[in-house]
């Protein structure tokens, strides 16, 4: 079976690029990658409730599309880059306070898209949120961003 990965792990550069973006404003972070799945955290507060002090749902289809995106352009083949067409979200839990925990897992992983299933849990592991992101893969350009 071909590796997972196709780019060089290094959490720290991979936080670094989203200096200065929405994940860096949300407080989005990925914490850990291992052989098959990517994970990060999302924390819960002022920045990502919405009015009734609940977790704003874009704010956990915001980290679902960072997790999966990152994991898909580090699958993606040297000299490609991965780019998201569709993302669906099934909110099943609120969550009030506390920190959001993903991990995106690929679920397809073809020449030309992929498809990307990321879980949401809270703190005391309990689904809140389930999401499918698919991608699609094209050649980079010299003007493209890492």
């Amino acid at each position: 079976m071909m590796p997972l990965w196709q780019r060089p792990i290094d959490l720290e550069a991979i936080n670094a690029v989203h200096q200065g973006t929405l994940m860096e404003a949300l407080g989005i972070e990925i914490t850990r990658i291992t052989d098959t799945a990517l994970f990060g955290t999302l924390p819960v507060d002022a920045r990502t409730r919405q009015p009734h002090g609940l977790l704003h749902g874009g704010a956990s289809v915001a980290l679902a599309e960072t997790l999966g995106s990152v994991a898909a352009n580090l699958a993606a083949p040297p000299g490609w880059m991965a780019a998201g067409m569709e993302i669906s979200a099934s909110h099943l839990k609120s969550v009030r306070h506390g920190r959001i925990l993903g991990c995106a897992r690929p679920l397809h992983l073809g020449r030309n898209t992929q498809v990307w299933e990321i879980r949401l849990e809270d703190e005391a592991e309990t689904i809140v949120c389930v999401c499918r992101l698919t991608v699609l893969l094209r050649e980079r350009s010299s003007s493209s961003a890492p």
